[in-house]
């Protein structure tokens, strides 16, 4: 997988998560990155994925990421 930076604006940290939405369900999904870039999709960097929360009135599902069980492993 080749790098690709965060994508908030002026963060080049790596990114580590994928958030997408899902706009029917009112819902956001906050997961491990996704093998490639798509265009609907915002790759994240750990302090932003840590960050970031849900639009008023959605839900934020998170899945655990491969960051966090590094840190829960040692």
């Amino acid at each position: 997988m080749t790098f690709r930076p965060c994508s908030r604006v002026a963060c080049l940290e790596p990114s580590v998560a994928t958030l997408t939405f899902d706009y029917a369900e009112s819902l956001a999904v906050l997961g491990p990155l996704s093998g490639r870039k798509e265009p609907h999709s915002f790759d994240l960097c750990s302090r932003h994925a840590e960050r970031t929360s849900a639009p008023q009135g959605w839900q934020l599902m998170r899945h655990r990421l491969l960051t966090e069980e590094r840190d829960t492993a040692g």
